[in-house]
């Protein structure tokens, strides 16, 4: 039997000076939820997310800006603004605030 569990979602923010950080904090049938910590970081030139599943990002704290292929578009992205990603979109991050942390909750799910 699993026991219930929590914490603060904003406690202990691993830093992201190196790299960008993806924490998984809950994972069960058919979804994933995930803490992504970034600073400055971006996508490599020429790379694309094209993901099996699909994924609602959030932004909580910071801002980015991604790009989706198709249709072609550009999407800001502040604290409390989100995006639903279906399977196969492919986007990429082409940029996060260096000055202080994005902090984002990701969830990834099966149709």
């Amino acid at each position: 039997m699993k026991l219930p569990t929590s914490a603060n979602f904003f406690k202990q923010i691993p830093e992201a000076t190196e790299s960008e950080r993806i924490e998984t904090l809950f994972e069960s049938l058919g979804f994933r939820v995930e803490r992504i910590v970034s600073l400055g970081q971006a996508s490599a030139d020429g790379f694309w997310y094209d993901q099996p599943e699909d994924e609602w990002v959030m932004v909580l704290e910071g801002r980015a800006r991604l790009e989706i292929a198709e249709p072609s578009k550009i999407v800001e992205l502040a604290a409390g603004d989100w995006l639903s990603l279906p399977a196969n979109c492919r986007h990429r991050v082409t940029w996060t605030d260096p000055e202080r942390p994005t902090v984002w909750l990701a969830v990834h799910g099966n149709r």
